[in-house]
């Protein structure tokens, strides 16, 4: 994966990319993800690529004598002959479905997807800078005032602090400063996106740039803004109010009435709800210390008497014999436990609060209430039967 950014502003453009690249875990390289064309005086172009890495490659060595026909002249267009930046986007188009065409059938045979996004910017004599994004069908938009950016790979985690900084008025230096931001954030919550960064700020009007850097570990600068970023994003973040949910003396309460939204309601059991829930599970829930400690009396053995209501304490129980399958494993068990039921001649059966690993009778004796007389035999599995559960 990867994660580029590209600014569109009023004094000129902003270009930053990662540069790492993997196959797997123990497959991670580098490899440059931004391209710049220059033909000082005359035109400067910047392209970021995303997606697979032989696809852009391939794209991007093609770019450089893909030709393109003009329908209004017939003329055959290149990146270096266009006279606009919407004809250079055609031209990296073209070279898109002509990789698409050569490859994609063959890419799709051994499942791999024809994976690529790029973002074209620059400025050519005679009009203004423009940016746009390309797709992997060859189309692409352009840049507004309303979205003066693109991203492209990972591009969630630097999003936000790009929405609430950037306008086309925003200076050249706060934007570059603002990419950087939105790169570090991106580092310190995606594994994928990795230094070294290739970071270059164009001027408009001037057709070339010497403002281009790589920025590794090691570059101070860098290093200030992931310091300071955290530091102060922190003592922000500590300086804002904690929610007063009781009103108190705050001036911003956080339990008010919506002017919008009804307020929330709950679902609640209705009165006399039971549930059919196993001494087993309520036993397992006991060690979760989901539940409180159950009674020693197992109650009636008879299988039809299996019923517990519904109560704070079963919440465990329900959500896990919620899905089909462990449904199925209550129906088991629960017929081992009947089949001890008719062992114990309707009487009473006891289930133990405590399991026991041991197989000696008295281990199981001593586990067990005072009251009991006997002992619950242990399966051929090494589990005890499943005893009978209990009304609460």
């Amino acid at each position: 994966m990867t994660y580029c950014v590209a600014i569109k502003l009023n004094a000129g453009l902003v270009f930053l990319a990662d540069s790492r690249t993997n196959a797997g875990l123990d497959q991670i390289s580098s490899f440059r993800k931004l391209m710049v064309y220059e033909n000082p005086g005359d035109r400067f172009m910047v392209l970021l690529s995303a997606g697979n890495l032989s696809i852009t490659q391939s794209v991007r060595e093609l770019l450089e004598s893909q030709q393109l026909r003009d329908e209004a002249t017939g003329d055959m267009l290149t990146i270096w002959n266009v006279r606009s930046m919407f004809d250079a986007a055609r031209v990296l188009g073209a070279a898109v479905r002509h990789v698409f065409e050569r490859d994609g059938v063959a890419l799709s045979r051994s499942g791999v997807d024809f994976n690529i996004s790029l973002v074209l910017g620059g400025q050519i004599q005679g009009e203004n800078m423009r940016l746009f994004q390309v797709y992997s069908a060859g189309n692409f938009i352009e840049a507004t005032s309303e979205t003066p950016y693109f991203q492209i790979g990972e591009s969630k985690y630097g999003k936000p602090v790009l929405d609430r900084v950037i306008t086309p008025r925003t200076p050249l230096d706060e934007a570059a400063k603002c990419a950087l931001v939105s790169m570090d954030s991106t580092l310190k919550s995606n594994l994928s996106v990795g230094l070294p960064l290739d970071l270059i700020v164009y001027e408009k009007d001037r057709f070339a740039s010497d403002k281009i850097v790589s920025i590794d570990e090691s570059n101070p600068y860098f290093r200030m803004l992931h310091d300071s970023w955290g530091e102060r994003l922190r003592h922000v973040f500590d300086s804002i109010e904690d929610p007063a949910w009781d009103g108190g003396d705050s001036a911003v309460p956080i339990r008010v009435h919506s002017r919008q939204a009804q307020p929330l309601t709950k679902v609640t059991a209705p009165a006399g709800a039971v549930t059919l829930v196993s001494g087993w599970a309520w036993r397992l829930c006991t060690r979760m210390g989901t539940a409180e400690s159950p009674p020693s009396q197992a109650g009636s053995s008879m299988l039809s008497k299996t019923w517990r209501r519904r109560s704070p304490q079963l919440s465990c129980s329900m959500r896990k014999y919620g899905l089909l399958s462990s449904m199925l494993t209550i129906l088991s068990e629960a017929k081992r436990s009947f089949s001890y039921t008719i062992r114990s001649s309707g009487r009473p059966t006891e289930r133990l609060d405590l399991s026991v690993l041991s197989m000696d009778t008295r281990a199981h004796l001593a586990a067990s209430s005072s009251g009991v007389r006997g002992v619950i035999t242990r399966s051929s599995t090494g589990l005890p039967y499943l005893d009978s559960p209990i009304w609460k």
